[in-house]
C-alpha cells in the first residue's frame, strides 16, 4: 500500500521558490556585468580621441616680426583659411628660420593643405631644431612619420638562386 498510491504532481512550494531566487540571482550577475562592460566600453572610447593639431606659440628671443606672423597665421589655421596661414607661417619661418616652432607650423598647414613631402620634411627640421620640445616630438602629426632618429631598415627577404623545397630548408 505505500508503494501502490499515486503521487502527486505538483511540485512543493519551496522548490519553486529556489528557482526564482536564482532566477533573480542571474539576472542581478547579468546586469552588474553589463554595467560594468558600458562602463568598461565608454573609457576605452574617452581615450581613443586624439588631440586636435594647433599651432605652436614660438619660443622667447625671436623676432617679434616672426611672432607676429605666427599669430596671424594660427588666427587664419583656426579659421580654416588654410591659403592665408601657408602664407604667414612661411614667412614666420624666413623670420625665425632656427625656430623649431615655426617650422613645426608650417608643417602643420603643409599637411592640411596635403602637401605630406614637404611636411615631412618641415616636420624632421622642426623636431632637429627643437630636440627638447616635447610637444613637437610626441605630435601625432611627427609619429605617422616615424622617429627620425632610428635607421631606415628593409623589410626585403634575402632572395636565393634556388628553387624553393619541400621544407624549405636548405640541402
Amino acid at each position: 500500500m505505500c508503494c501502490t498510491g499515486k503521487r502527486s504532481k505538483k511540485k512543493p512550494e519551496n522548490t519553486r521558490r529556489g528557482k526564482d531566487a536564482m532566477g533573480q540571482k542571474c539576472i542581478m550577475y547579468l546586469s552588474v556585468l553589463v554595467a560594468l562592460l558600458i562602463v568598461a566600453g565608454a573609457a576605452a572610447c574617452s581615450k581613443s580621441k586624439a588631440k586636435p593639431l594647433v599651432p605652436l606659440a614660438l619660443e622667447s628671443g625671436v623676432q617679434p616680426q616672426a611672432v607676429t606672423l605666427t599669430e596671424q597665421g594660427t588666427q587664419a589655421y583656426q579659421g580654416r583659411q588654410f591659403d592665408q596661414a601657408k602664407a604667414y607661417f612661411s614667412q614666420a619661418v624666413a623670420a625665425a628660420p632656427q625656430s623649431g616652432q615655426a617650422h613645426y607650423n608650417y608643417a602643420l598647414i603643409l599637411n592640411a593643405l596635403g602637401d605630406t613631402e614637404r611636411a615631412h620634411q618641415e616636420f624632421i627640421e622642426a623636431a632637429n631644431l627643437a630636440p627638447g620640445d616635447k610637444i613637437i616630438w610626441d605630435s601625432p602629426a611627427l609619429h605617422q612619420y616615424g622617429n627620425p632618429q632610428t635607421e631606415k631598415t628593409s623589410k626585403e627577404h634575402a632572395t636565393t638562386n634556388s628553387r624553393p623545397t619541400f621544407g624549405g630548408g636548405p640541402r
